[in-house]
């Protein structure tokens, strides 16, 4: 008897298309799995690390002053300055649009002086690392659609995030811990209602082992981590090996990729609860770390505690750390909860910098600070009521950025004298758009395509094709900012 014909014999007409039809796909799939590495010599940065302000921080209040605003407070926007913009249904019926200044002294910092708000004294303290970037613009005014395509490359979710994106180019450096990380936070008064959604982090079309890793604030950090009781760590290993020969069977049938993904990751977090564990003791901190991050940092699921996180991470080989906090969109309660946030989130991020700094990481780790979007300068609201705030803004916005190869104690791009409009150093409005490049005008597939450059990786090149187009995380925009390189 001839058991493989009788075993094939035996398959179902779905298993031969399957099989047939994956396994002549396998070669293609090999291809799009390697297309575009990045080059290690031409990369300035090893790791990354995004700290996600979801709903949009003021950049008047905190990065970007204007005095006009506090000789013009209360007065109208004027008609050209806002030259026909679409507001949101928030203001777009409110009889008029009030000039509302910043609410906080700003003031030059460190010996670059970079000028921003004294409600930031700690980042006011990192100056002379960073790079201001005060001309970001974005295509969404929506938090959900703006923080995808920030994240993804495209406001409609289902494409892979920027984290997918370069742990599929770079790949990984630690086989014990995961390549791409995610942490989330939002503020403790709970005030502001955005989600942070799942495919913020996502993979989409690419295999799913590139996807981030949540890590959790209460109980295991990743989920299912520990044995369930009565199995030990050798009963648990057997399971898992029997598991993948299972898995390698069916793979050897329908030569599915993810099925080795599957059989990867089951292997992945068998080291993880060995590896997780270890990283998530912060216990091992010396307490003039800890106290560098501020208070918070003994909280579980704080902010602080989060960027203590991703130093933790990037020194054991993570490639991209996604830390999200939540709690920017202050529509009406901007007198109090500003300031809050900056409490919570301005001395664990300058404390990331210094202490990277400190262990000769931050040559080689680039780090970004900012929003989706940023936020208008007139007044939502009544700006003499006790709640009052600002609403989204998508024309300009503040970001900061400090590492590798980035200049220091460094301003890019200039706003009208509003905080509204992206213009030259004269003051002439740029009128920038993604289809045409302005210098000074950062648009946020700009940013993006910096980011990769950091990683040694050609935006253009990075590709992955799917449905018969090859995607890549910039679309078919996005230019390298050169004159914030150093």
């Amino acid at each position: 008897m001839n058991t493989v014909l009788e075993s094939y014999d035996q398959r179902t007409r779905r298993q031969f298309l399957a099989s047939t039809s994956l396994g002549l796909g396998s070669a293609a799939m090999a291809g799009m799995l390697t297309s575009a590495p990045a080059n290690e010599q031409l990369a300035k940065v090893k790791r990354v690390i995004y700290l996600a302000m979801s709903g949009g921080p003021s950049h008047v209040d905190l990065f970007d002053d204007k005095p006009l605003l506090q000789k013009q407070a209360g007065e109208a926007l004027p008609d050209h300055i806002r030259d026909g913009q679409r507001l949101t249904t928030m203001t777009s019926r409110q009889g008029k649009l009030a000039l509302l200044p910043s609410l906080k002294p700003h003031k030059n910092w460190g010996n670059s002086g970079i000028k921003m708000s004294t409600m930031l004294p700690h980042t006011g303290s990192i100056a002379d690392e960073i790079t201001l970037i005060r001309s970001m613009y974005t295509e969404s005014i929506n938090h959900s659609p703006a923080t995808t395509f920030l994240l993804t490359g495209s406001e409609i979710p289902g494409r892979p995030s920027m984290g997918a994106w370069a742990t599929y180019g770079l790949g990984t450096e630690n086989e014990n811990i995961p390549s791409y990380v995610v942490l989330t936070s939002r503020d403790r008064e709970n005030t502001c209602g955005q989600l942070l959604y799942d495919h913020y982090w996502a993979s989409g079309f690419l295999p799913s082992k590139y996807q981030g890793v949540k890590f959790r604030s209460q109980g295991d950090p990743v989920l299912y981590l520990s044995n369930p009781e009565g199995i030990s760590r050798p009963q648990r290993k057997r399971v898992l090996a029997d598991l993948a020969s299972l898995n390698s069977i069916t793979h050897e049938a329908y030569q599915d990729p993810e099925i080795e993904t599957r059989i990867a990751q089951y292997e992945m977090a068998f080291r993880m609860q060995v590896s997780v564990p270890e990283l998530a003791d912060l216990d091992s901190e010396p307490q003039h770390v800890k106290d560098m991050y501020g208070p918070d940092v003994e909280r579980s699921g704080s902010f602080a505690r989060n960027c203590l996180m991703a130093r933790r991470l990037a020194e054991r080989g993570s490639r991209f750390i996604q830390v999200m906090h939540a709690g920017w969109d202050q529509h009406n309660n901007i007198p109090t909860q500003l300031e809050i946030q900056c409490r919570d989130t301005d001395q664990p991020a300058a404390a990331l910098v210094k202490d990277l700094k400190q262990r000769g990481l931050l040559e080689d780790t680039l780090i970004i600070y900012g929003g989706e979007f940023g936020r208008t300068p007139f007044c939502q609201g009544n700006m003499n009521s006790a709640k009052y705030g600002r609403d989204h803004h998508n024309r300009c916005f503040s970001t900061w950025i400090a590492g590798g190869n980035i200049k220091k104690g460094h301003v890019h791009g200039h706003t009208d004298d509003y905080g509204y409009n992206i213009t030259d150093a004269n003051g002439t409005p740029l009128k920038a758009n993604k289809h045409h490049y302005k210098e000074g005008a950062v648009h946020v597939h700009d940013l993006q395509a910096t980011i990769l450059n950091q990683l040694g990786i050609d935006h253009t090149a990075l590709t992955y094709k799917y449905q018969g187009r090859r995607f890549r995380l910039t679309d078919v925009h996005g230019k390298v900012v050169d004159s914030i390189l150093a």
